[in-house]
C-alpha cells in the first residue's frame, strides 16, 4: 500500500496547501494541524489516486469502505482534543489507518477497531512503516466499543451508526468525548457527546453538528 517519494502532487508543499485549506474551513487547533501536516495522505491510498489524495474529498479504500476526507479527520480531531493533549483515545471503524495515524500525534495510545481483515493488514502495514507505534489495532466487531481499554479521553467513530448505545458512552472518562455521525443513508448527522460526573453520578450532553456522509457501520466481523 505504501508508494510514492514525495515529489509532485504529494509533496510537502501540496500538504501545507491542505493545512491552509482547513484553516479556511475554521479548524484552529495548532496541534491538530501539526498532526495533520505530519501524516502523509496520499501513502494511505491507492497509486492511482495518489494525486488527489490531498483534495477535500473521501476516497475509496477497498472493501466498500473509503478514506475520510481531510476536513473531516480534522474536524473530528480537533473535538476530541480540545486544544490539548489526550491519553487514550478509541477509534471506531480503522480503515486504512488514517486518521489513527493523526490520532497518533494528538494522543499516548490509540485503540482501532477494525471489522474487515483485509483493512486492518493494510492499516497495521501502513503504520509500521511510517514508524507509528502507539496504535493497537484490533480486528474486531466495533459496535460496542472496546471495553478492555476503557475508560477513554476521546472515542470517534468513523462510520455511521443509527443510535449511540449507552455502552459506547459508558466507555468515556468523565469529561471525555465521543464523535459519532448518527443516523441511516443521506441522513446523517456528526454528532458531540459528552459525558459528565457530579458527586458519583454520571450524565450525558449531546449536540448535532453538521451534516454528513460516511459508510454505515456494521456488526461481525469480515
Amino acid at each position: 500500500m505504501m508508494h510514492g517519494v514525495g515529489i509532485g502532487m504529494t509533496s510537502q508543499r501540496t500538504r501545507m496547501r491542505m493545512i491552509e485549506r482547513l484553516r479556511e474551513q475554521g479548524i484552529q487547533d495548532p496541534l491538530v494541524l501539526a498532526a495533520m501536516g505530519q501524516i502523509s495522505r496520499h501513502l494511505f491510498v491507492e497509486p492511482v489516486l495518489q494525486s488527489r489524495a490531498y483534495d477535500d474529498t473521501a476516497l475509496p479504500i477497498g472493501q466498500g469502505q473509503t478514506i475520510s476526507s481531510p476536513y473531516i479527520v480534522a474536524l473530528t480531531c480537533e473535538l476530541a482534543c480540545q486544544g490539548r493533549k489526550l491519553d487514550k483515545v478509541l477509534e471506531v471503524g480503522g480503515g486504512c489507518g488514517y486518521q489513527a495515524a493523526v490520532l497518533s500525534k494528538l494522543a499516548k495510545s490509540v485503540f482501532s477497531l477494525e471489522r474487515i481483515a483485509r483493512l486492518v493488514g493494510t492499516a497495521r502495514s501502513n503504520l509500521q512503516t511510517m514508524h507509528i507505534g502507539n496504535v493497537t489495532i484490533r480486528n474486531t466487531d466495533g459496535t460496542h466499543g472496546y471495553a478492555r481499554e476503557a475508560p477513554y479521553d476521546a472515542i470517534v467513530v468513523a462510520a455511521a451508526m443509527p443510535m449511540i448505545s449507552p455502552e459506547l458512552k459508558a466507555q468515556l472518562k468523565a469529561g471525555g468525548r465521543l464523535i459519532a455521525p448518527v443516523g441511516i443513508g443521506d441522513l446523517q448527522q456528526l454528532v458531540l457527546v459528552e459525558a459528565h460526573e457530579e458527586d458519583g453520578e454520571r450524565s450525558y450532553s449531546e449536540r448535532i453538528l453538521e451534516a454528513v456522509k460516511f459508510v454505515p457501520l456494521l456488526a461481525g466481523l469480515s
